[in-house]
């Protein structure tokens, strides 16, 4: 029989982004920042390579599409459907953001986009009965392809629990080998892919698991993690193709007697400059926008210095904005969530650039009220501990997303590698070493439905009240008051076994976020 190449395209963590930005690459040692994504640019790039293999190309996104601007807030995800059927999707699943809007929008918004969703461990809570189909198979030059698909399954805890009301998840491991069984032995699947919605470490954790046996690749994403190498597992490899729509994976799967005998990868920029936006996706886009347009543009003030978000211990986006949260609120120290939303903003040759209202809602995706409440030293720390577990754990069953909770007033040092419960060396409290039975004032936001006496997972704190005003309040009066902001790493946080320069606690496969 001939050799034939299936070829499989790949978005993820688009978060919302639907135009070019400037985007972060880390060259050698250096950072450097150039414009990159925009849909109408990957449909360019994804009709070309169609072009070249018209009958074995397959494009799918592995979730979190629809949330992370304002646009895509205050329009609960409904401009997302025209756009996504104009890009000519094969397959897409949800990811941990997708439920933002509860279970019944998110439904709805993905039943519209005329393709396939599929997701394997999402049910109702009530009936039982899954949200979506658990797998999808077509048949490519007489080559039949299945797909399994996962999110996180711990989506109730990483996110707001109201969220998420009335869903059920399921553990990965629990149907997957039936799943397995069933597209191998009774479809006659084959080539099988899991396209799963659940991080790196665990990604790379599920490809040395023998359930997963049978499976040709895992098409990963959620920690917006650029693999340009296939990281090998015991039982399969694993990808992730970055976040933002910046970047397109692309895996060509040599088949022989229905067998995959070969396999090349490529992560493939999408550059603006490269690949021209096409014009029916790019009007679509721009007329979705135009409502929210005068408001996104908005400016609320300046920054005179690159502020980014992608490193996993320290960030000067997370620095500035948990900076606003301590002059608003007054206390010892404010917290913000640790993750990768917000491309850079880089002031320009008059040496400033604006913040606008749209880049507000990109650096905080989600507008809940400020929290304040009492915790003593013995809980800090403790709530420290677990939190640098939660990303640098040895067993990457305890790993929880994958960046540190960012903080001011607050300064810690620690051992990313040490023993868990003993990686701290020195926490500090408004530049005073923390005092374990002393009681401090803290400040997080609000999540919905989850108990009062918890911020930002630290649970049982004391006299804790709801403020008034939101995180985008308190970001906003801080713009006003101070007007231009100059955020950089100033070692408020320092994993003294990696340095300030981490973009990644992965190490399997040579890996390197660059």
């Amino acid at each position: 029989m001939s050799e034939e190449t299936i070829t499989i395209l790949q978005t993820a963590d688009i978060h919302a982004y639907l135009n070019p930005h400037d985007e972060l690459y880390v060259e050698g040692d250096s950072i450097h920042f150039r414009k990159a994504g925009g849909l109408a640019h990957i449909k360019t790039l994804v009709d070309s390579i169609r072009n070249n293999n018209p009958d074995g190309t397959l494009f799918i996104d592995g979730g979190d599409l629809i949330q992370g601007s304002g646009a895509s807030v205050l329009s609960k995800g409904s401009i997302f459907p025209p756009i996504v059927t104009a890009m000519q999707y094969d397959l897409l699943i949800p990811g941990n953001w997708e439920v933002i809007y509860g279970r019944q929008i998110m439904t709805e918004v993905m039943n519209k986009y005329g393709t396939n969703v599929i997701a394997a461990n999402m049910f109702d809570d009530d009936t039982q009965e899954t949200l979506f189909p658990p797998y999808w198979t077509t048949v490519k030059k007489g080559v039949k392809i299945g797909f399994i698909s996962y999110n996180d399954p711990e989506i109730p805890e990483r996110q707001n629990p109201e969220y998420s009301k009335g869903i059920k998840f399921q553990p990965v491991e629990e149907n997957l080998k039936q799943l397995i069984t069933q597209l191998k032995n009774e479809e006659q699947v084959d080539i099988l892919f899991l396209v799963t919605h659940i991080g790196i470490s665990k990604q790379v954790m599920l490809a040395n698991n023998p359930l997963v046996e049978g499976v040709d690749f895992i098409l990963g994403s959620d920690t917006h993690e650029r693999i340009r190498k296939p990281i090998q597992g015991k039982y399969t490899l694993v990808v992730e193709p970055g976040a933002f729509g910046s970047f397109l994976g692309k895996l060509d799967i040599k088949v022989r007697d229905k067998r995959m005998v070969d396999y090349t990868y490529d992560l493939l920029d999408v550059s603006p400059d490269k690949y021209s936006a096409d014009p029916i996706v790019q009007d679509i886009i721009d007329a979705e926008m135009l409502p929210y347009e005068e408001e996104m543009e908005r400016v609320l003030g300046y920054t005179s210095t690159p502020i980014y978000r992608y490193l996993v211990v320290e960030n000067p986006m997370d620095n500035f904005i948990t900076d606003a949260l301590l002059w608003k609120t007054g206390v010892d120290f404010a917290t913000s969530n640790g993750f990768r939303f917000g491309v850079p903003i880089l002031p320009d040759e008059s040496g400033k650039k604006a913040i606008t209202k749209a880049d507000l809602w990109r650096m905080l995706p989600v507008d809940e009220h400020m929290k304040i409440g009492k915790v003593t030293g013995l809980q800090i720390q403790e709530w420290l501990e677990k939190e640098i577990n939660n990303v640098f754990a040895s067993d990457y069953t305890e790993r929880f997303g994958g960046w540190l909770v960012r903080f001011s007033g607050l300064e810690l040092k620690f051992d990313s590698s040490g023993e868990a419960g003993k990686r701290i060396q020195e926490i500090r409290i408004q530049g005073i070493p923390l005092d374990l039975n002393k009681t401090y004032t803290m400040a997080s936001c609000n999540r919905t439905g989850e108990p009062l006496t918890t911020m930002c997972r630290l649970k049982n704190a004391s006299e804790v009240t709801i403020e008034s005003y939101t995180l985008h309040d308190a970001v906003e009066a801080y713009l006003k008051e101070v007007d231009t902001v100059s955020p950089k790493l100033d070692g408020r946080s320092i994993a003294t076994d990696l340095g300030p320069g981490a973009f990644s606690q992965m190490k399997e496969g040579d890996y390197e976020f660059r």
